[in-house]
């Protein structure tokens, strides 16, 4: 059976009205970033074209801002512990560019000494390590929540 030129435009139309009402139910629970909107659609078998066109339209009308997920995104993490490293690789997976990636981890620069104490002493408490094994593994605890190692060295009083 074969749809008419009226038929296809109408079934067209429902099919984007579909993937926009689907895309905006998800970025009512959280902001999404495009990429990840962009796979949840894809992944539920919308058309891509279709869903590029729709991606396109929220994001020139700022229903979807990827500045918004950065800035949120780096706050969220910030406030749960994680280290730049982290958040950086977290928001590239996300597909946020790069530029606002830095803008936002920049804002947060200055806290991250203060933030790298606050997650070892509520982990480890305010004594230092016992021994060489003690400090590699409040290290690895570190490094896998993001911090840098430059800092970790200089937080447990490490020297090259």
């Amino acid at each position: 059976m074969t749809l008419s030129v009226h038929q296809q435009v109408v079934a067209d139309a429902d099919r984007a009205a579909e993937i926009e009402h689907l895309a905006l139910r998800l970025l009512a629970a959280r902001d999404h970033s495009r990429l990840e909107l962009k796979r949840k659609l894809c992944g539920r078998g919308f058309d891509e074209a279709a869903v590029c066109r729709l991606l396109d339209r929220l994001l020139a009308e700022r229903v979807l801002d990827e500045a918004r997920v950065a800035e949120h995104y780096v706050a969220e993490r910030v406030s749960k512990g994680f280290g730049p490293v982290r958040i950086r690789g977290e928001l590239r997976g996300k597909g946020v560019a790069e530029e606002l990636i830095e803008r936002y981890l920049e804002s947060v620069r200055e806290e991250w000494p203060a933030r790298l104490a606050e997650v070892h002493d509520r982990r480890f408490g305010q004594e230092p390590p016992v021994d060489l094994a003690d400090s590699a593994r409040r290290a690895r605890f570190l490094q896998h929540r993001g911090f840098p190692t430059d800092s970790i060295r200089r937080f447990l009083r490490w020297t090259d």
